[in-house]
């Protein structure tokens, strides 16, 4: 059983795999996960409370969540989806490595939940690609594709 990075249990295995996440929850821009096609695609969400510390600065008075931690949580759920491939061995130290499309079609605001989606397209030795895609009351507000890449396992 994982725990997540509050020390919450986290059973299932969708949460087992959001667990696997090597960010802390400072920097972690997933919630919970909504679906999950081990190796293929998956969706999840994350609340934006409003106390989180990067809003006091983005912007005062008018917060809102910076397109490039829209970005970040795309590739946080790309990494997910990857890494839950039961084909694969996990990766080591996987990192964003490139963004290529991104397009920031809106914003999310404190109070509102921000829905991602990921889905693998291609694999090579360590990279990874994907597209992904964020709204927010049901408007598009992110599109881009991400490149991870990482080391063998046990490297």
């Amino acid at each position: 059983m994982f725990q997540d990075g509050e020390g919450v249990a986290m059973s299932d295995p969708m949460n087992q795999a959001l667990g696997a996440l090597p960010h802390g929850p400072e920097f972690r821009f997933l919630d919970r996960l909504l679906s999950l096609e081990p190796g293929v695609s998956g969706s999840g969400e994350y609340s934006l409370r409003g106390d989180e510390p990067f809003l006091k600065g983005h912007f005062p008075g008018s917060p809102l969540m910076p397109g490039v931690l829209l970005v970040e949580a795309a590739a946080q759920l790309a990494g997910v989806v990857a890494q839950s491939d039961p084909a694969r061995s996990p990766l080591q130290n996987l990192k964003l490595t490139a963004i290529r499309a991104a397009k920031i079609l809106g914003s999310a605001q404190p109070g509102e939940t921000i829905t991602v989606h990921a889905r693998v397209v291609g694999r090579m030795g360590n990279l990874i690609q994907a597209q992904s895609t964020a709204s927010c009351r049901g408007q598009l507000i992110l599109q881009c594709e991400v490149t991870l890449s990482g080391t063998g396992p046990g490297t």
